[in-house]
């Protein structure tokens, strides 16, 4: 039997794959796992709604291809479904399942202040595996004798804007936690921040420093669908007091909003059920 079409088409699948993480995009690669043929089919689905490859059966492309922003909301990493489950009245469907990922690049996180919450978040996020980037504009709150882990890239801004900027790049993958020393070096961050839509933002600090700098932004024009994305204070209410408790607060209300979790308390049930 001759592969050299299929083979061809998953060199062009995984080039289109390379290209969305390298472009920082998001993509749904479904893959034919059941069915009475074309099993080990896979079908790409860009954002954009561009499709790579094909399950073997246009229809069955078209309905896979018009699920996966559905899929992609849901947030989840991985799914198996029935094709019947999301196209319940499709013919000659019902026993074909596919299993669709969810494309993207790595998760990263660029802390901006080297101070006990920064270094203690720092290293928490090497821990969990993330990409982090940690600046400051003190040079020696970013020595690698204080952070060894070499996951941890450090940066010693001359200019807080420029190195923000650099660090976050265009924003994809990426999430913000701005914890610096003071209202000016965090409104110079946040300035900066806001230009780069990354996927997540948050400022440290109590309700009234948080809103005097907010209040600033607001007056020099920044518009309000921008400060609404911004969580400040910010991290989960777990009552935290060390920095390294404010780090983990922080921390999981940034895993809360990549998957899509509500940061409550998996046991509620067991108390709201009578």
């Amino acid at each position: 039997m001759d592969h050299s079409g299929s083979s061809a088409t998953s060199k062009l699948i995984v080039t289109q794959v390379k290209r969305v993480l390298e472009e920082g995009g998001i993509a749904t690669l479904a893959t034919l796992i059941e069915g009475a043929a074309n099993v080990g089919a896979k079908l790409l689905v860009e954002q954009s709604g561009e499709t790579t490859g094909s399950l073997g059966a246009d229809d069955l492309d078209k309905l896979v291809a018009g699920y996966a922003s559905t899929f992609l909301e849901s947030r989840e990493e991985a799914k198996t479904f029935p094709v019947s489950e999301f196209a319940p009245n499709a013919q000659g469907l019902g026993d074909i399942r596919v299993l669709l990922e969810r494309i993207q690049p790595e998760p990263r996180l660029v802390i901006c202040g080297a101070g006990h919450v920064g270094a203690s978040l720092a290293k928490l996020a090497g821990f969990v595996g993330w990409e982090t980037t940690l600046i400051d504009d003190r040079s020696d709150f970013v020595t690698r004798e204080r952070f060894p882990d070499p996951r941890i890239e450090l940066v010693a801004a001359v200019n807080w804007s420029t190195a923000v900027r650099e660090a976050i790049g265009n924003g994809r993958g990426v999430s913000v936690a701005i914890v610096t020393r003071g209202h000016n070096e965090d409104e110079e961050c946040l300035r900066a921040v806001i230009t780069t839509n990354p996927d997540y933002i948050g400022l440290i600090g109590s309700k009234r420093r948080t809103n005097i700098v907010l209040a600033r932004l607001r007056e020099a024009g920044t518009a309000e669908n921008q400060l609404s994305r911004i969580r400040a204070p910010v991290g989960l209410d777990i009552a935290a007091v060390t920095p390294e408790e404010v780090a983990l607060s922080i921390l999981a209300e940034i895993i809360a909003e990549r998957r899509g979790g509500k940061g409550g308390s998996l046991s509620a049930w067991r108390r709201t059920e009578g």
